[in-house]
């Protein structure tokens, strides 16, 4: 099942995503009624949260109107709307943290010039960004920031949400925790210097790094959530991601150095994790940085993950 968020009426609303179609949770819901004689008490809030495992108060009955239109191919095609033509929003909007993953395929780290081996041997290296300002949408501009516009690199990566409060979850109990997962683009500024003149301290480097995650719009998700339900395994996605029509970056979560699993299992010893939470995976190899090429005003950037669908943005100057 998949679930998206746009506007109708100038409202958010819940839909099915269909990939080139989406039909609103309501619409679905009355044709279901038409043609079965049956409801399926649904809401029209845009909370997808609502109808995702594993504790959402409407997931049955969304996976089982979503059941019936995978099986009755059509048969909501008079309420359907052409995905190209709406106004998709992000998924989760506020998620309580925005979790991210730096270095968790060998190749990304060992084309930046680091030791791949010895990061299988110690811990996954997590960061934040700010959801509020950092979150984007599918179709949305990517504004690249005046005070520093010219390494500006792409990172397409899995993202998990989280539906359960996780806190100390074994390895093998931590998919239990997972309501979906999305696409997330981990925009990255490569070279942001605040203050140029600054005197040098010792953690400048890390900390420029982290704070050139930090630019508003740089972190798009969506365009929808996939159950996880009906993705038992996050370990076999295939990943990509497009500058122009131009694959940059082509891998698999099989190559992930810490599994979804394991990266739950981690954060969730030492910090509680919410309904909502999103951890954004890390990216494969191929970005930007890697060949000194990096993002201009006008590049459409579109990051995809099978079986869950096809983020799209446009990178515009401040």
């Amino acid at each position: 099942m998949r679930l998206c968020r746009f506007i109708q009426d100038g409202e958010p609303r819940p839909a099915f995503y269909l990939d080139h179609h989406l039909v609103p949770l309501d619409a679905a819901a009355r044709v279901y009624r038409e043609r079965t004689h049956k409801d399926v008490p649904l809401p029209v809030a845009d909370d997808l949260m609502l109808y995702l495992p594993p504790d959402g108060r409407h997931f049955l009955a969304a996976r089982e109107l979503a059941d019936w239109i995978e099986k009755n191919t059509g048969v909501t095609d008079g309420a359907a709307l052409e995905t190209s033509k709406a106004r998709l929003l992000t998924p989760i909007p506020r998620p309580p943290k925005l979790l991210l993953l730096a270095g968790n395929y060998a190749a990304h780290i060992e084309e930046g010039g680091r030791n791949a081996v010895a990061r299988q041997k110690t811990f996954p290296y997590v960061f934040m960004k700010p959801p509020s300002t950092t979150l984007n949408h599918h179709e949305g501009l990517v504004t690249i920031p005046a005070v520093s516009p010219n390494f500006i690199d792409w990172e397409v990566e899995l993202g998990v949400i989280m539906g359960r409060r996780a806190r100390a979850v074994r390895e093998e109990d931590a998919l239990q925790f997972v309501a979906a997962y999305t696409v997330v683009n981990d925009i990255s500024d490569r070279r942001f210097r605040p203050n140029p003149g600054r005197e040098k301290r010792e953690q400048d480097q890390f900390f420029d790094w982290l704070h050139g995650k930090w630019h508003d719009s740089f972190c798009p998700a969506g365009p929808c959530v996939r159950s996880a339900d009906s993705l038992p395994d996050p370990q076999k996605l295939q990943l990509t991601l497009k500058v122009n029509g131009q694959v940059k970056q082509n891998a698999s979560t099989a190559q992930q150095i810490f599994s979804v699993a394991g990266v739950i299992a981690f954060i969730s010893s030492f910090v509680t994790l919410e309904p909502g939470d999103i951890i954004s995976t890390g990216t494969p190899s191929g970005v930007g940085n890697a060949t000194g090429t990096y993002l201009k005003p006008g590049d459409q950037v579109e990051a995809a993950i099978e079986g869950i669908g096809l983020l799209r943005n446009r990178m515009v100057a401040q």
